[in-house]
C-alpha cells in the first residue's frame, strides 16, 4: 500500500500547475502524481506535431519555472508578438518540470502509464498499464481529479459520424507522414484545430484551391494582438480598457460583438458572415488573412456520413473530390460540461477560474488548498468555476463570472499579493507597475476603474437576457 497526502490524477497542465503551487506554499505535504501517458504533459503528449500554444508562453506552465524566453517573434504569422511555444517545446518543458522541479523536492512520486480507480467504499487503487500490477493508495487528505475538464484531441478522438469503406480519413497528426502527392484535402471542423490544419497545409505549399473546408459554424476569434503582456502598457492594458468599455455599453450581444470587433478584440475570417460559435480561439491577423484564401468552404452543418465520393451533412450532400485526403478536426477541446464545485469534501475538481487561463486557474486552486484546506466554503467562494462559452451569447455570463472572481480575489490580501507576484497572471504585474508620473498610463487605469462597475451591471443584464445555450 502507498500512503500520500494528495493523489493527483493527471500530469497535464492543470495537475502540474496545481502541484507546483501546492508544494511552493507548504512545507510537508506529499503528492502522488498518476497519469495514463508515458510522459508528463497531458493532452500535449497526443497533440499534432504542428500545434502551438494559443497564448503567450510568458504566462503558461507552472509558476516556478519560466516557459520560453519572452522572445518577440521577428518572422512568420506571429511577427511582432510574444513567442508561442511549439508542442515539442511544451512536452519538453513539462518533462523538465517533473524532473528538475517536482521530484527533487522529495515530496512527489510520479507514476506514468498508470490508471486510477476509485473504489465504491472511497478507497483508491492505481494500476500499471504495462504490468497490470494494482496498488492500493491511502489518501490522507484529498484526491485531485484533473480529468473532468480534459480536452478531446484528434489523435485519440473517435468520429461521431459514419465512415464508409475506402475513405482516406486521417488526423492532423498523420499529415507530415503522408506519401508524396499531389493531394487534395478536405478539412472537417470549424475550430482552432481545423484552422491550424488549413494554415499548415497552405504554408507547406498546398494551393488554396486544393483545400475544401467543412465549417459547421463560423467562429468569432480573439485577436492575439490583444493578449500580449508586454511592457507596452498603453497597448496591453488599453486593450483591456477597450474591452471593459464595450462590456459596459453594449445594448445586446450582437452590439457587443460589433463593439469588440471595432476595438480589435474580436475578429472573424469571413467578414460577410456573423459567426455563431465562440470558443475563445485566438489567432494572429496573419493567420486570418491566410485562411481567407480558402474559398471552397462548405457550410451545411455537421458531417453525418462520410463516403469515398460524397459527404452527407445536416443540410445536404456534397461530393468529395477524387482521391481527397479527409482530415478529421472535429475533436473538441471544450466539450460542454456543467460546472460543479471545485472543492467537494475529500475531492478537488479543478476547473477554469479565469478564462482562458487553465494554468493560472489550477495554480490559484493549489494556493487556496494550501492556505484554506479546512474551510470548504471559503475555498469554493474563492474558486468559483467560470462556464466556458460556446457561442457569443454565453460570453456575458462567462465574463461576469470572471469579473466576480477577480473582485473576490482583490478582497483577500494574501491571495491578491500572490496573484500580483505570479508569472502566470499575465497582466497583474503590468498594472501594478504603472508609472504614476505617466499621464497616458494613468488615463488607461482611470478608464479601467470607470468602466468596471458598469461592465458588471451590464453583463448581469445581458447574461439574464441570453437565449438557452447551444449544447453543441
Amino acid at each position: 500500500m502507498l500512503e500520500t497526502d494528495y493523489l493527483v490524477v493527471g500530469a497535464g497542465a492543470t495537475g502540474l500547475a496545481f502541484v507546483d503551487t501546492l508544494l511552493a506554499e507548504t512545507d510537508d505535504v506529499h503528492v502522488t502524481l498518476v497519469d495514463r501517458h508515458a510522459a508528463p504533459g497531458g493532452h500535449w503528449v497526443d497533440a499534432y506535431p504542428f500545434v502551438t500554444l494559443r497564448q503567450p508562453s510568458a504566462f503558461y506552465g507552472v509558476g516556478s519555472l519560466e516557459l520560453g524566453t519572452r522572445r518577440i517573434d521577428t518572422a512568420g504569422l506571429d511577427q511582432g508578438m510574444f513567442e508561442l511555444a511549439s508542442g515539442a517545446e511544451i512536452t519538453a518543458y513539462y518533462d523538465r518540470v517533473v524532473r528538475t522541479v517536482l521530484l527533487p523536492t522529495g515530496r512527489v512520486t510520479h507514476h506514468p502509464l498508470t490508471e486510477h480507480r476509485a473504489d465504491p467504499d472511497g478507497g483508491h487503487r492505481i494500476t500499471s498499464l504495462l504490468s497490470g500490477t494494482t496498488t492500493e493508495v491511502q489518501v490522507r487528505r484529498k484526491l485531485v481529479d484533473t480529468t473532468y475538464s480534459s480536452p478531446s484531441v484528434p489523435s485519440t478522438h473517435r468520429p461521431r459520424f459514419t465512415v464508409g469503406d475506402d475513405v482516406a480519413l486521417v488526423t492532423p497528426n498523420d499529415l507530415p507522414r503522408l506519401p508524396a502527392g499531389p493531394h487534395r484535402f478536405v478539412v472537417l471542423g470549424g475550430g482552432k484545430t481545423a484552422m491550424d490544419t488549413c494554415t499548415w497545409l497552405l504554408q507547406h505549399g498546398v494551393d488554396p484551391a486544393g483545400v475544401t473546408w467543412v465549417v459547421p459554424r463560423d467562429s468569432w476569434l480573439i485577436n492575439r494582438v490583444t493578449t500580449q503582456p508586454g511592457a507596452q502598457f498603453t497597448e496591453a492594458i488599453g486593450g483591456q480598457a477597450d474591452q471593459l468599455e464595450a462590456l459596459a455599453t453594449a445594448t445586446d450581444v450582437e452590439d457587443l460583438s460589433d463593439r469588440l470587433e471595432r476595438c480589435g478584440v474580436l475578429t472573424r475570417i469571413d467578414r460577410d458572415r456573423r459567426p455563431g460559435m465562440f470558443h475563445l480561439a485566438t489567432v494572429a491577423p496573419g493567420e486570418v488573412e491566410l485562411l481567407r484564401q480558402v474559398h471552397d468552404v462548405v457550410r451545411l452543418g455537421r458531417v453525418r456520413e462520410l463516403h469515398a465520393d460524397r459527404m452527407v451533412l445536416d443540410g445536404g450532400e456534397v461530393p468529395v473530390p477524387d482521391g481527397a485526403v479527409v482530415v478529421d478536426c472535429t475533436a473538441s477541446a471544450v466539450e460542454p460540461r456543467p460546472v460543479q464545485p471545485v472543492f467537494q469534501g475529500a475531492t478537488v475538481v479543478p476547473q477554469m477560474l479565469r478564462l482562458p487561463q487553465p494554468a493560472f486557474s489550477a495554480a490559484l486552486t493549489g494556493w487556496v488548498e494550501a492556505h484554506h484546506g479546512d474551510d470548504e466554503q471559503l475555498q469554493n467562494d474563492l474558486c468559483t468555476p467560470v462556464p466556458f462559452p460556446h457561442a457569443l451569447d454565453d460570453y456575458p455570463a462567462t465574463m461576469l463570472a470572471t469579473m466576480l472572481n477577480q473582485h473576490r480575489w482583490s478582497q483577500h490580501p494574501e491571495l491578491r499579493r500572490w496573484i500580483r507576484a505570479s508569472r502566470l497572471d499575465g497582466f497583474g504585474a503590468v498594472i501594478a507597475g504603472a508609472d504614476r508620473d505617466d499621464p497616458a498610463q494613468q488615463a488607461v487605469l482611470a478608464r479601467l476603474r470607470q468602466h468596471a462597475p458598469a461592465a458588471v451591471a451590464n453583463l448581469s443584464r445581458l447574461a439574464t437576457a441570453r437565449p438557452a445555450p447551444d449544447p453543441g
